[in-house]
């Protein structure tokens, strides 16, 4: 289901990706703050569609000001232990990977989930980009449920 939002104009493109993380320290006071921030904390979001014939709202946060779009949450990809790892199962991460340069790190450290909290798997993609976990950790790349 698609929530109406603003966002920076510079975002304010369909198929554009962010992971909302809430109030910012220049929102205090803003008459908008109730179209802003009426998202789920530390979601990955999608804009669906930018409102046509809206206008540019000044913003203390974004430069060129905000925009009205629609965003629907959207399910994050990311590397979950093997054994267990099914369409439907739970899924937690399993903990912080030193090994930036692997491919594989944006997906053991994926933006909008939090290590300590499980998921359900929404489908399994398949075998993670890396040739080799230098964790030695058995990994499954699956996309992740995150909204409620």
């Amino acid at each position: 289901m698609s929530t109406v939002t603003l966002i920076g104009s510079r975002l304010a493109e369909p198929g554009t990706e962010f992971v909302y993380e809430g109030e910012a320290d220049g929102c205090a006071g803003c008459p908008y703050r109730s179209q802003c921030l009426n998202l789920s904390l530390d979601t990955r979001y999608r804009v669906t569609s930018v409102r046509e014939n809206a206008q540019t709202l000044e913003c203390a946060m974004h430069d060129e000001g905000v925009r009205a779009v629609e965003v629907e949450p959207v399910p994050v990809r990311a590397n979950v232990p093997s054994k267990g790892a099914f369409a439907g199962s739970k899924a937690s991460l399993q903990g912080p990977c030193p090994y930036v340069e692997c491919p594989s790190h944006e997906y053991c450290e994926p933006d909008g989930v939090e290590f300590d909290e499980e998921y359900r798997v929404r489908t399994i993609v398949g075998d993670p980009p890396h040739d080799v976990c230098h964790l030695d950790r058995s990994l499954q790349l699956v996309e992740l449920e995150t909204d409620e």
